[in-house]
Formats: structure tokens, C-alpha cells, sequence
């Protein structure tokens, strides 16, 4: 029987959860070398650290495994950032728990949407999202349509309904 995880909010300032943002730089490097540095969204330890953002760790037997963040933008709109987990640890449900982490904190804080930006290339990323009920969507926020990225909503209804929505190339970004 596999360990159970623990799922926390936490610091990202640790060695290991620096390790974990280290590790998922090198696997967006790695994945999508042909990515322009501009459009690779990464946020560092240090930022992630920020009052707009809060961290979640997985942990298996107290080791940190995987990462993903929630960062509040205004109106309204929350998004998942830095989604991580080591490929030892894949396959156990452990992507599908911080996500769900993410959007419990973002329900519970008000936040009517959350979206999430991810390279065109993580296949098994998208299915996560997908699976919990996000779906495909324009650039939001300040992203560029750069033809990079992926991106993805996910409406958070009181009643626990999940709609996707569309920004419109006219509209003004929040």
C-alpha cells in the first residue's frame, strides 16, 4: 500500500520546496526547449513567497514530492501557478489532490475563476485539468496570445458548478 500524502499549505522559502521550483524550471526547459524565455511564466521561490500567492506541498512520508500555487489577481479571478510533481510520485493521484487544494482555497477566499497557464507540450498536465473541470480558454490576466501556452477556466459556482468562459479580443484584460 502506497503512503498516504499530506497536502499543506506551506513556505515555499524551504530547501526542498526550492529543490521542487528548481526541478519544474528544468522540466519546462527540458519539455519545451523551443519556448522563448519571455513566454515561460515562471515565478521564483522568493515571489511565490508573496502575499498574493499561497503554496501547497505535497508530501509523501514527510518528503516533499510536488508543488502548486495559488495567486489572486483582482476581480474576481484566482489562477493555479507552478504545478509540480516528481516523476517518482506520478500516477498515485498526488496532481489531481493539489489541484484540488488550489481550488478549495480559491472557493473559499470568494474567487469566482480560476484559470492556469501551461505549456503546450505537457500532455499529461492538460488531462489533470481537464479532469477537474477546467476548460480551454483565451490568454487571461496580462498573458499574451504568443501561441506558446495553453490556457485554461474554470468557473467556481457557489453551487459547486464548473463552466468554462471566453475573454473576448476587445474585452480588457483584469
Amino acid at each position: 500500500m502506497a503512503p498516504p500524502v499530506a497536502i499543506c499549505e506551506e513556505t515555499p522559502l524551504q530547501d526542498d520546496v526550492r529543490a521542487l521550483i528548481a526541478e519544474l524550471n528544468d522540466a519546462i526547459d527540458a519539455q519545451e526547449p523551443d519556448t522563448p524565455l519571455e513566454f515561460r511564466f515562471q515565478m521564483t521561490a522568493d515571489q511565490m513567497a508573496g502575499p498574493e500567492t499561497t503554496t501547497f506541498v505535497a508530501r509523501l512520508d514527510g518528503r516533499a514530492v510536488g508543488c502548486a500555487a495559488l495567486r489572486r489577481h483582482s476581480a474576481g479571478l484566482a489562477e493555479v501557478k507552478r504545478m509540480y510533481l516528481r516523476a517518482d510520485a506520478r500516477g498515485r493521484g498526488i496532481a489531481d489532490e493539489l489541484l484540488a487544494a488550489v481550488e478549495a482555497k480559491a472557493r473559499a477566499e470568494g474567487f469566482g475563476r480560476l484559470s492556469l497557464e501551461t505549456g503546450l507540450g505537457f500532455h499529461a498536465a492538460r488531462k489533470v485539468y481537464e479532469r477537474a473541470g477546467f476548460e480551454v480558454c483565451g490568454p487571461f490576466a496580462d498573458y499574451p496570445d504568443s501561441g506558446y501556452a495553453a490556457f485554461y477556466t474554470k468557473l467556481l459556482g457557489s453551487d459547486g458548478s464548473a463552466a468554462a468562459i471566453s475573454r473576448t479580443p476587445d474585452e480588457s484584460r483584469p
